[in-house]
């Protein structure tokens, strides 16, 4: 393939967000990929036999079937690259791609559909040096010199390395990748070019590569001019059949600094939107705090152990990251009542409760626009259902009720009858406790305040 080529992708990606994504970040490559899309197997086929792609970017699991089913074997070594993607992250599932034939193998994120066209450029960029790579496997088999052969007119730095790290051989693209030549390299120690942090962890690759793994590793390596660059390299395991142990490592490494230095300045752009979301949000609590001083301070109370209840229950990751911010934004709809409501400093007559009860709806309406915060809703609409179906605004009941929302409803009644109010003085939490076993099951959840009740009882 000519490097001015368009390069036709297949992409094959059941899930429209994640393949929107995809494509928009192909938008911006000025004409260098054509993009076709396929949601199943059976388009994928039907598109192949129309067009051949140069390159195959998957989804590992699709309505009919497992992407794997595309992979070349070992018949056809020269069969359309495939890059595949999962969901989740597994050692196994990599291993077995990459076996099996594919290309790489990419989980699913932000960044990595965002970073795709890159991947997608490198992966046929190193098709050709993967093919002769296979064809160097091939002829080792037949003879050492069909294997220099191969080996030296690859662009990735193939090397034969002894179980004691002795490098054996190495190819010429090591004058490319790290400024020294084959002759300086060879009778080396490889561990002594890897970075200090790096290299217990090679050194156990080494000693425990199985007979038929393929290692995939990331490390910095020392370069000739003394600065370090970051190789990804694949080694295997040469097994002498006669005495059933292995007796040298085959290695293929490439540099993928740039891609690592891009990854970098992606997650950091990434962090830095984040915390702007967060100090945001947070920038919307004080304003609600400065304008409902009754309940000053209640919005960083019940987030703070909502978050600590939500852990023990089992969330974990970015589920805690929507709870937290669900959390803070739980009262934002009382931005809409109006201050003679909100301030009244006694209860509230039938008409103004119903005015007041509309809070979560507003929550809804006025945040639903946000895109990043709409996994976080279902505590600020949710929050005033109730386990027997007589809450509001919908009338939900039970588990219908999501569960970040019923966890939540337990910790605001907690902190609102433990918390000083203008018509009331706070409530003894011995009283508090006994209420909420009162209403255990008919307005809470009642395994989640047992929960919740043994965990408050412990501290």
């Amino acid at each position: 393939m000519m490097a001015e080529e368009i390069i036709n992708i297949l992409l094959i990606e059941d899930e429209d967000p994640h393949a929107e994504l995809i494509q928009r970040a192909f938008e911006g490559e000025d004409g260098k990929f054509e993009i076709q899309r396929a949601k199943s197997l059976v388009e994928a086929r039907a598109k192949m036999l129309v067009r051949e792609p140069s390159l195959i970017i998957a989804d590992w699991r699709l309505p009919d079937g497992e992407s794997m089913e595309l992979l070349p074997n070992r018949h056809d070594p020269l069969a359309t690259p495939i890059i595949l993607m999962t969901s989740y992250g597994n050692e196994r599932i990599a291993v077995e791609a990459l076996k099996s034939g594919a290309l790489d193998y990419v989980v699913k994120s932000p960044e990595s559909m965002l970073d795709m066209p890159h991947i997608a450029e490198r992966a046929v960029a190193q098709w050709v040096a993967r093919a002769e790579r296979i064809r160097m496997q091939e002829a080792l088999r037949e003879s050492e010199s069909q294997f220099r052969l191969l080996a030296e007119n690859a662009s990735d730095m193939i090397a034969r390395v002894a179980i004691d790290g002795k490098m054996l051989y190495v190819s010429p693209a090591c004058k490319t990748i790290l400024g020294y030549t084959p002759e300086e390299l060879t009778g080396r120690i490889i561990f002594d070019l890897v970075h200090e942090k790096d290299r217990a962890f090679i050194e156990s690759v080494f000693k425990g590569n199985g007979h038929e793994v393929t290692n995939i590793v990331t490390y910095e390596a020392k370069h000739k001019g003394g600065h370090y660059v970051w190789l990804e390299s694949s080694a295997r395991a040469v097994l002498d059949s006669k005495i059933n142990s292995v007796v040298e490592i085959q290695t293929a490494s490439r540099d993928i600094t740039e891609r690592k230095k891009a990854g970098k300045a992606l997650q950091e752009a990434h962090d830095d939107l984040r915390e702007a979301y967060e100090r945001t949000i947070e920038g919307w609590v004080r304003a609600l705090d400065l304008r409902d001083r009754e309940t000053e301070g209640h919005t960083q109370r019940v987030t703070e152990l909502t978050v600590k209840v939500a852990e023990k229950v089992g969330f974990s990751g970015e589920e805690l990251v929507h709870i937290r911010r669900g959390a803070l934004l739980h009262d934002m709809g009382k931005m809409a009542i109006p201050d003679e409501i909100l301030q009244k400093p006694g209860p509230l007559n039938e008409v103004e409760w119903g005015k007041m009860r509309q809070h979560p709806k507003y929550a809804y309406d006025m945040l639903y626009p946000i895109a990043y915060l709409r996994p976080a809703l279902v505590i600020p609409f949710c929050h005033h259902e109730r386990w027997d179906g007589s809450g509001y605004p919908r009338g939900l009941k039970g588990e219908d009720i999501p569960l970040a929302a019923r966890l939540f409803s337990i910790v605001d009644v907690w902190d609102a009858l433990r918390s000083d109010r203008p018509y009331r003085k706070k409530v003894p939490t011995e009283e508090v406790i006994n209420y909420l076993r009162e209403k255990s099951g008919c307005l809470f959840d009642p395994k989640l305040v047992e929960i919740f009740l043994t965990m408050m009882e412990s501290q």
